[in-house]
C-alpha cells in the first residue's frame, strides 16, 4: 500500500511572529514533537498568520478543504486578550467541537501553572479534518500534545483520515481492540 503521507497543518497565530518581530518558537515546537512521536510518513502546511479573527478562519478552512489536511494544529491565541480569537475562529469554522480535548488540556497544565485557568483551547472537527489549539509556550505546547495525542489517530480513523501510527516507545496511540 502506497499512501500518501498524512499532511498536517501547523498555524502559529501571532501578530508579531507574521510581521517578523518575533520568533515563532510555537510552529517549529509542534514541528518538532510531530517529528518525535510520528512513525508514520506525513508533511507539515505551515502558516504564520496574524491574530485577526477572519484571517484565521479563511486559514483554517483553506488547510482542512483545498490543502487536504487531516489535522491541524494551532498556537497561540488562547488566551484571555482581546486580540486572542483562535478559539472563536476555530469554533465558527468547525462541525462539531471536541470539549474534552481543552478540558484535559487544561487540567494537564493547570498541574503546572495556575495561570493555565486563563487559557482556552479547543478542539474540533472541520470537515474530515481535527483542529486543535494549542497554547503559545513551547513547554506547554508539549505537554497539551502528550496528554490529547493518544486520541488523535484514532479521531483521524473515525474522520476516514489517513492512518496514523506513532513511535510506541514514546506515546502509543489509543484504538479499540478489534
Amino acid at each position: 500500500m502506497n499512501e500518501a503521507p498524512a499532511r498536517i497543518g501547523i498555524v502559529t497565530v501571532s501578530d508579531r511572529a507574521s510581521r517578523g518581530e518575533y520568533e515563532d518558537k510555537g510552529g517549529p515546537a509542534i514541528h518538532e514533537y510531530l517529528a518525535e512521536v510520528l512513525s508514520s510518513p506525513w508533511t507539515p502546511v505551515s502558516r504564520v498568520i496574524p491574530d485577526d479573527q477572519p484571517g484565521i478562519e479563511q486559514t483554517l478552512r483553506e488547510l482542512c478543504g483545498s490543502d487536504g489536511c487531516c489535522l491541524v494544529i494551532t498556537t497561540g491565541g488562547t488566551g484571555p486578550a482581546h486580540r486572542d480569537v483562535t478559539p472563536e475562529a476555530t469554533e465558527a469554522v468547525c462541525d462539531k467541537l471536541m470539549l474534552g480535548f481543552g478540558e484535559l488540556m487544561r487540567k494537564v497544565s493547570l498541574e503546572k501553572v495556575a495561570t493555565a485557568i486563563l487559557s482556552r483551547q479547543t478542539a474540533g472537527i472541520c470537515g474530515q479534518a481535527l483542529i486543535v489549539n494549542l497554547p503559545g509556550q513551547p513547554r506547554a505546547i508539549r505537554e497539551c500534545l502528550d496528554a490529547v495525542f493518544p486520541a488523535i489517530p484514532y479521531c483521524i480513523d473515525l474522520l476516514n483520515g489517513p492512518y496514523l501510527t506513532t513511535h510506541e516507545a514514546r506515546l502509543k496511540a489509543f484504538r479499540p481492540k478489534k
